[in-house]
């Protein structure tokens, strides 16, 4: 059980825990355009469904959760949760869902499962395939592009290395960068997320940010703790 200040979160049926990543996203979201209707793709434990129902009034906010563990902990902990009336999981996958949309959603989110670069075996062909496998980057946008409202915002986390290849694919889709937020442990590492806020509206001038996580071990950075302090209990 993962205590947050305003719900809980069990993660003992998920394979993918609760990471530092998918709090970021729930936290960083843009929610400027006061969503009505959400959709969290790969939902997992429903960790960024529950923090986005938590941040806004939204009447709807779906999940989408292919692995059947990880779906049934999601609608545990939706049903859990002080927004029980708010919040859906749908046991499908992504080509599935989409078959026949029936909304358009303001805000999706998607913290998508991805080999990070640290996942290496002696084969490289089979590293590459895994990871494309994960969740292929151009279903993702293609579903977006087919889910986004007008005046939708498309908030993901990706590996850095990742970020240009990313905002390449949703230019194909006339998807475009709203702001970027880079992200790294401590002051002297590597960035190594970059947090993706994307929309139909070409920006020409969109803020480019960084965000460091903690100076030392458990000291974390003033905007950390003030992205993150709604949520976490001893922040």
């Amino acid at each position: 059980m993962f205590q947050f200040k305003q719900f809980s979160v069990n993660q003992n049926r998920c394979a993918m825990k609760i990471g530092t990543d998918g709090v970021l996203l729930g936290a960083w979201a843009p929610i400027i355009n006061n969503p009505c209707g959400i959709l969290d793709i790969g939902t997992g434990t429903g960790i960024i469904a529950l923090i986005l129902a938590q941040r806004t009034n939204a009447d709807q906010i779906d999940a989408l959760e292919i692995d059947e563990d990880a779906f049934e902990q999601a609608t545990d902990n939706f049903e859990n949760s002080p927004w029980s009336d708010r919040l859906f999981c749908f046991h499908a996958g992504l080509d599935e869902f989409i078959e026949e949309p029936e909304d358009e959603y303001d805000l999706i989110v998607s913290n998508p499962p991805f080999y990070s670069e640290d996942y290496k075996t002696e084969n490289e062909q089979r590293d590459l395939a895994r990871f494309q496998d994960a969740m292929p980057f151009e279903d993702l946008i293609e579903a977006a592009d087919l889910l986004l409202s007008e005046n939708g915002i498309f908030s993901v986390i990706v590996p850095f290395k990742e970020e240009g290849t990313f905002l390449a694919l949703a230019k194909e889709y006339e998807l475009y960068p709203l702001k970027i937020t880079r992200v790294k442990g401590a002051p002297t590492a590597e960035i190594k997320r970059s947090l993706l806020a994307i929309s139909r509206k070409e920006v020409l001038d969109f803020a480019i940010d960084e965000l460091i996580i903690e100076v030392a071990r458990h000291v974390y950075t003033p905007e950390y703790i003030s992205l993150t302090k709604d949520f976490y209990l001893k922040m």
